[in-house]
Order: C-alpha cells, then structure tokens, then sequence
C-alpha cells in the first residue's frame, strides 16, 4: 500500500486518534486522586508514587509501565481507582534492571481495592519468571474495607503477596522494601520478608494494629509514631534496617543497595547489534486497517517491527494462514508466530480466510514453535485471529485435532512469550496465540484490539435468538422494531466489553500501546527473561 493511497491515510488518520485517546486517558490515570489529594501528600514533605519512580529510576533510561488502565472505568460508586491506586513497571536502579511497585496515596490513601491486589500479584509473578529485583514503595492503609470480601481471603487475594514475598526469597530473588507512608495490619508483613526494610522519619509507620485499634481491642492509649514509627521500629523493636530524614534520602540507599547486587548467569538468549528497521515504522500508522475487518499484508507489519526488515519464514508455502519465521528485534533472536490477515490460496487450491486459523497453518505453527524451543529462542505472537475455521470440511480435516497440536506446543513452551495484540483476539484464536491464559512474559494490545469469546455482531445475533426463544417460550412475541432495538442494545453492551480498555481494566493486557513502542516492549520483555533459567521442553503428547 502506498503512502499517498487514500485509504492508507484514512487509517493513519484513524489510527492515530485512537492513539490520542488512549494518550488522554493516561494523563489523567496519571494524575491519580487529583491535584488536591497530592496537594495533601505534598504538604507532609512526601513524593507522589509516579516522582519516587522517577527520582529511583536511572536517568534516561527505559520504562515500560503494567497496569496503567487497572481498574478504568471500575468501582465507579467509590469514586474509582486510577490505575488500581498503585504504579508498576519494569525499569532500571543502578544499571539493574528491576520491578518497581509504588502505592499512590493519592487514590483512597493507597487502600487495596481487588484489582489493586491482582496488580501487585502481577508484577510480583513478572520478578519471579524473570527473576528480576523487585522494589516495594510501600504507602498503604490496608485493604479497602467495603470490598474486603473480594480481596481478603481467597487464593489470589491480598494473603498471597506474602506468600509471593517468602517464595522468591528462597528463589534467590531480591526484595527492597522502603516505608514512605502508612504500613498496617497484614500488609506490614511486606516489607520484614523483604531482603532490606527501610523506613522515612515522620511519615513512614508499620504496625500490625493502628492507635484507634490498639485502643478498642486492649485499651491502650498511644499515639501512632509511639507505636510504630520509624524510632520505634528501627532502633527499639528492630523491625525496620534503617531510617532516613525523607524520601529522597530514602531512595538513594535503594540505589546504593541496587548497585552492590552479585550477578547470576543468564539465560543465554542470542543478541547482536541492533539495527532499526529499513522499512519505516510510522507506515504501520497507514498499513494497519482502521476496519477490523479489512485484509492486509501482516508482513507489512513484521517488515516495520524487525531489525533490518529481515524475516525469515518458515515453510512460507504452507499453512499460509499463519506466518511463522525468524528474525531480530533490537537484536535479539526471535521466533515470530503472527496471523495472515490476507486471503491466500491453500496447497488444495481452496481460497482461505486471513485472520483464521485452518488445520495447515495450526500445524505448521506448532512445530515451529518446537523449533524454537529446541533451538533456545524467544516467541513473540502478533495476533489478529478471528478464530480456527469451522464447517464440515475443516471436522473431516481433523481441525480440533492440530489446533490441539498447536495449543499444546505454545503452553507446554520454556523459552519466553511475549504476545501484541494488533487488532481481533477472538475465542479459541486468543488462546492458541498465547492469549493472557497461557503465561506471555508481557502481553499488550494495540488501541483498536478487540479481545472476546466472538466478533460483536455474530454474538450479538446469537444472543438475540437466545433472548427472542425466552420470550417465545414465555408466549411473548416481538415485533421488527423491537427486535431491531433489543439487537442494538446487546450489540451496544457487547461492544463495550470487548475494547482494548476493559481488557487493560481487568489486567487482560499489561498495557495498551502505542504500535511504535512494540520494539521497545519487547527488548525489554526479553532482557527480562534473559535474567532466568529457560526449563527443559517437553511438548506432551501430540497427536500427529
């Protein structure tokens, strides 16, 4: 497609206000609880979460955020909770690179809403697979107590991070906890079984139990910095390592512990120079249809994201529907496994869906991705998938059988995953493309990806017949016009459901994007996962 085509235009026009959005949203998810709820933090001598982050992180350095849009549009009846009331991301302390958790106390005093623990969990398990530091900037009033019942007990709940906090100690992993703020009742237990516990004089405390508590379980009267401030619990209990005068000097001893870590040997994942694309990766603002359900040449899109616009494909001439090769981002090997989303003609002659998975391509796909199992190289998934084809032929063609194949060579895969969500994700086609159930590293979208069990309008047309069979069973008959309404309404509710945000609002994804950043993304991703051990690979049982 040409750059002065006018429908390469129209998507790079479209496509860019989509980025625009996205960009708003994030700036006020940034802003956290507001200007007078930071004003507040400001007044008692602290750092926002987001100006610790930056004070820690080294200079000019890279930073991929997890989590921005936790909690978007969610919990609305308490006012929300931007960004899930904590920051996280992948950065670098010292030259080491590290997970960063920082609580906002600008958003309900850092309280621990359920997406809020499922974020920590998150970027907990990315340290564990990656064995990376990781650092908590802990500025917590606890769990939020009108949700108590859905982040207290249950296996992934709050209960968990301590759990989280014991196994990577005995994995080896380091953990740097600093007390900025509030530290209370379980979630003081973060920081002791973390590998140092420091604390800020005047704003930082850790107690098990707060002064009004204290008051109303044993009747004792105490002041909260009597009970659990930095004094106390650095030099007279012995809780805490040390106390600082504030938060920047609080910080530099995090830097100073970071530049001090031993080295452990590395995965061993293949890096040569980088070397930027030849084909210029602005096109993919104008390749990439602005229609979902517009074909295009997804090696357009590979062109645009690999070193030197190399890539090497694997048995190119079959199973066409899926593009399965090697090549290099920012200088790392990879193993690429993206959906065609061109029409293409099958080896039988027979004209095949982009988008879609046949038997061929799932086959094709999996022992490719034995290949780079075999070979020690990381998998990057590019998805646009409408789903694996159905009908008699494909049964008769055993298509439940190789997508089985291909789903059982992806999950039982060792090397890293990492997926890009470019534009559909929809039912068993997320799943066989390493959707978030399968354990990408990262996983991210692109900002018009659309991530359900089924493309809007076949769903929306299934659940009408559903609805007019109630209602028909019930002696209700309905009429064109009310049909039309009630189709426009479940079509309306289901659209909504599947956006790139109600995804990144559920940690479905661990970020959207901007397309231009996936390199960055993924170099990071990989970095990463250089950090651990890959495990031998043992595909199962494949029924060939």
């Amino acid at each position: 497609m040409s750059t002065t085509d006018i429908q390469f235009n129209k998507n790079e026009d479209s496509n860019k206000q989509n980025w625009d959005i996205v960009k708003s949203r994030l700036e006020k998810i940034y802003a956290g609880g507001g200007a007078k709820s930071a004003a507040k933090q400001k007044e008692k001598g602290k750092l926002l979460a987001r100006e610790r982050i930056e004070y820690l992180r080294d200079d000019n350095s890279n930073w991929i955020e997890i989590g921005a849009f936790a909690g978007f549009d969610m919990y609305s009846e308490y006012g929300g909770c931007a960004a899930g009331g904590v920051v996280a991301g992948i950065g670098y302390v010292s030259g080491r690179q590290c997970v960063i958790v920082a609580n906002d106390a600008t958003v309900k005093a850092g309280a621990w809403f359920p997406i809020t623990g499922k974020k920590n969990l998150r970027a907990q398990e990315i340290a564990m697979e990656n064995h990376l530091p990781i650092i908590y900037l802990v500025d917590s009033a606890g769990v939020f107590l009108p949700m108590q019942d859905e982040i207290f007990a249950d296996k992934e709940h709050f209960g968990r991070m301590f759990r989280n906090n014991a196994i990577m100690s005995s994995m080896g992993i380091t953990q740097i906890a600093a007390v900025m703020g509030s530290c209370v009742a379980g979630g003081a237990y973060l920081p002791i079984m973390s590998d140092e516990a420091l604390i800020v004089e005047g704003n930082g405390s850790i107690f098990l139990a707060g002064s009004y508590l204290v008051k109303a379980a044993i009747g004792e009267n105490i002041d909260n910095e009597t009970l659990g401030g930095a004094t106390t619990q650095s030099e007279i209990s012995g809780v805490i390592d040390d106390k600082f005068p504030n938060d920047q000097a609080c910080l530099d001893r995090i830097k100073y512990i970071m530049d001090k870590i031993g080295h452990k040997e590395k995965a061993g994942f293949d890096r040569v120079k980088a070397v930027l694309p030849v084909k210029k990766q602005e096109e993919i603002w104008g390749i990439f249809p602005a229609d979902k359900g517009k074909t295009y040449k997804s090696i357009e899109i590979i062109e645009r994201l690999v070193d030197n616009s190399e890539f090497e494909q694997y048995k190119e001439g079959y199973g066409k529907t899926i593009l399965c090769g090697y090549a290099r981002i920012d200088g790392w090997a990879v193993g690429i496994v993206a959906n065609n989303r061109e029409m293409v003609k099958s080896k039988k002659g027979e004209m095949q869906f982009g988008g879609v998975i046949y038997s061929d391509s799932a086959d094709k796909a999996a022992r490719f991705i034995m290949n780079c199992n075999q070979k020690k190289i990381p998998l990057v998934f590019l998805q646009d998938v409408t789903g694996f084809m159905v009908g008699s032929k494909s049964e008769q063609g055993g298509i439940i059988k190789d997508g089985a194949k291909m789903v059982m060579a992806m999950a039982n895969s060792t090397v890293p995953k990492f997926t890009i969500i470019l534009g559909n994700s929809y039912g068993a086609g997320n799943y066989a493309m390493c959707g978030k159930a399968y354990d990408p590293r990262l996983i991210v979208a692109w900002p018009n990806a659309k991530i359900a069990v089924m493309g809007g309008e076949q769903a929306a047309k299934t659940l009408l017949q559903i609805e007019k069979a109630s209602l028909k069973a019930k002696g209700e008959e309905i009429t064109p016009e009310n049909e039309k309404a009630l189709l426009d309404k479940i079509t309306q509710r289901y659209d909504s459901q599947t956006t790139p945000y109600y995804a990144a609002a559920r940690l479905w994804v661990d970020a959207i994007i901007n397309p231009l950043d996936t390199r960055k993304w993924i170099t990071m991703g990989i970095e990463a996962a250089n950090h651990a051990q890959v495990k031998p690979f043992h595909p199962g049982i494949l029924q060939v």
